[in-house]
């Protein structure tokens, strides 16, 4: 899988968005719902070579709305588009590896926890709770949170989770997207601090993968946040294969 079929995926996926917004060669997923920037950016087509009057356009659509213009994308699958934005004053947040995982690739651990599939508004509650403390409150928790968890489950996605030893709540869990341009995205996975190194980040990666490629998926794939996290990503049979920029704009008047 090379970053164009990332880069249509990234597409296809914000097509879907509540409010999904076309702006030149770009595509703007907003979500009434939230005001965060993780869930309302922005993506290039593939091959987009924007001119400074469709940039303009795009921040003006972010502003109307009163978000941060913010984008995510592979940049080898639309080289210009970088130098584009840097113009207009956008700056690098991150720039993250990408993995990717297919059915020939997978390795499914052995079963050291049992991975469970949410069916009640208290389970999604309880994973989105969950992945806002192990993302150590970047995501905060929120009834909106839950609802696009299951959203994401109900329209073709996947989420999955373990359970508190307790039998209660949830120790660590995820999500991953319906497919889209043949591959899908697994995103948001987290373990509660004191719950990891017990294989449940590995487990539930696991049981979303297996999950997508029975669902057609011929690849699913991931971003890295580190050398830990590449490392459980790694024993499921993930392998990095690029890399995705996070860019934004958090100065009205461009650079500043």
């Amino acid at each position: 899988m090379d970053a164009t079929q990332v880069q249509q995926f990234a597409v296809a996926n914000l097509r879907r968005r509540p409010a999904a917004a076309e702006v030149g060669g770009f595509v703007a997923g907003f979500d009434p719902g939230t005001d965060s920037p993780y869930v309302n950016y922005a993506t290039p087509l593939p091959g987009a070579e924007p001119s400074a009057r469709e940039v303009a356009a795009l921040v003006a659509a972010f502003r109307e709305r009163g978000l941060l213009p913010r984008l995510e994308f592979a940049p080898e699958a639309a080289p210009v588009v970088a130098t584009a934005l840097r113009a207009a004053g956008f700056r690098t947040e991150a720039v993250h590896d990408y993995l990717v995982c297919t059915p020939g690739t997978l390795t499914v651990p052995p079963a050291s926890v049992r991975v469970e599939t949410p069916s009640a508004d208290a389970d999604f509650a309880a994973i989105d709770a969950a992945l806002a403390e192990a993302f150590g409150g970047e995501f905060p928790s929120s009834a909106e949170g839950a609802a696009r968890l299951r959203r994401t489950q109900e329209s073709g996605g996947a989420v999955r989770f373990v359970r508190l030893p307790d039998g209660t709540g949830c120790a660590g869990g995820g999500s991953c997207s319906a497919p889209a341009a043949g591959t899908a995205e697994l995103a948001g996975l987290g373990t509660r601090p004191a719950h990891r190194g017990r294989g449940i980040g590995a487990a539930v990666t696991a049981a979303l993968t297996s999950a997508l490629f029975a669902q057609g998926a011929a690849s699913v794939w991931l971003e890295s946040s580190g050398p830990d996290a590449e490392r459980v990503y790694a024993r499921t049979g993930f392998r990095r294969a690029g890399t995705r920029l996070y860019v934004s704009l958090p100065d009205v008047g461009g650079v500043g």
